[in-house]
């Protein structure tokens, strides 16, 4: 078992904690919170072991779980992977691209392994799903949220929109040509609400809206590639496929045909791809001891996941332009 060891003990912090304590592939160590009392509360309440320094909790470890505040991330993930560490990183990655680039040089100095923390790419809905979105050339994504302070120290772009950015640059083989965006700042210093607009080489085209005021929470996407229409709704875990392929000659009297214009016939079916209910929070950490322990490559790089910051940048620069 690799020992662990996490970061940050906020909200997210919390969950990591217990599930790392209940995962067979780590022996969770201990944790450490910048606010002393905050971290001697949680350790009192669940009998985690709460370390006075990063230091001292880094030493004691062979992985490092950061799930500290964004604009700390550069700091810990450095100070760990210098100290030899693996480190599994909270999306974004980092602050900046700089930042990010320089973890990607550390890790690759160090000799250790990152994973950045995308867990859209381990929801269920999605994993049923992946193997059948091929070569999309529209997609449409929503990820509304109900207001909540936590998270409102960065733009909607870093704080929402950037999952569905990451699931999108994970499925379409191309470079991005172009980004048109727009955003309002309706109650926070940056951004609440934004819209953007990927144009790919291959001519795929993404359109992404996020929003944290909302008034109901949704999590939904929609491939469209040729000869069919795939759905992933993330917060219900829910998918649907329909395709059409050409019609038989006698159709069945429930069949649905179509006939276009140049009277070809086509046959359209539906399926709800089983999917397979899990705890993407855990799977992600528990893949990355398997990508540590096998000496493989984990399922969301610290390169995937500074591409996907890069795009975001490249949204929120063109949404001040």
């Amino acid at each position: 078992m690799l020992k662990i060891g996490v970061l940050g003990a906020g909200h997210l912090g919390k969950i990591h904690l217990r599930l790392l304590q209940q995962s067979d592939k780590y022996e969770l160590v201990g944790f450490y919170d910048e606010n002393q009392e905050n971290g001697a509360k949680i350790a009192t309440e669940f009998g985690y072991k709460q370390f006075e320094t990063i230091a001292k909790l880094i030493h004691a470890v062979d992985v490092i779980d950061i799930v500290t505040p964004t604009l700390s991330h550069y700091k810990c993930a450095k100070f760990a992977i210098k100290s030899g560490k693996h480190v599994f990183i909270e999306k974004p990655i980092a602050t900046t691209l700089e930042e990010a680039e320089e973890i990607i040089t550390l890790a690759q100095e160090y000799h250790v392994k990152g994973q950045v923390g995308h867990v859209e790419r381990f929801n269920p809905a999605f994993i049923a799903t992946k193997n059948m979105i091929e070569n999309p050339m529209f997609i449409e994504t929503h990820r509304l949220a109900e207001f909540n302070p936590r998270g409102t120290d960065v733009p909607v772009v870093l704080d929402l929109m950037i999952h569905d950015i990451d699931a999108i640059l994970s499925v379409v083989n191309s470079k991005v040509k172009n980004i048109n965006a727009s955003g309002v700042s309706v109650i926070s210093e940056t951004p609440d609400i934004a819209n953007a607009r990927i144009e790919f080489e291959n001519g795929c085209v993404a359109n992404l809206t996020s929003s944290r005021i909302s008034m109901k929470n949704m999590r939904k996407t929609r491939f469209f590639q040729k000869d069919a229409y795939i759905s992933v709704d993330f917060l219900e875990k829910k998918c649907e496929v329909v395709k059409m392929k050409d019609a038989p000659e006698v159709p069945g009297d429930f069949d649905m045909i179509l006939q276009n214009a140049e009277g070809i016939k086509k046959q359209i079916y539906f399926s709800n791809p089983e999917v397979q209910q899990n705890n993407a929070i855990l799977d992600e950490l528990e893949s990355f001891a398997d990508a540590i322990i096998n000496d493989t490559e984990p399922i969301v790089t610290l390169e995937q996941a500074t591409n996907a910051l890069r795009v975001a940048y490249q949204i929120i620069d063109s949404m001040e332009k």
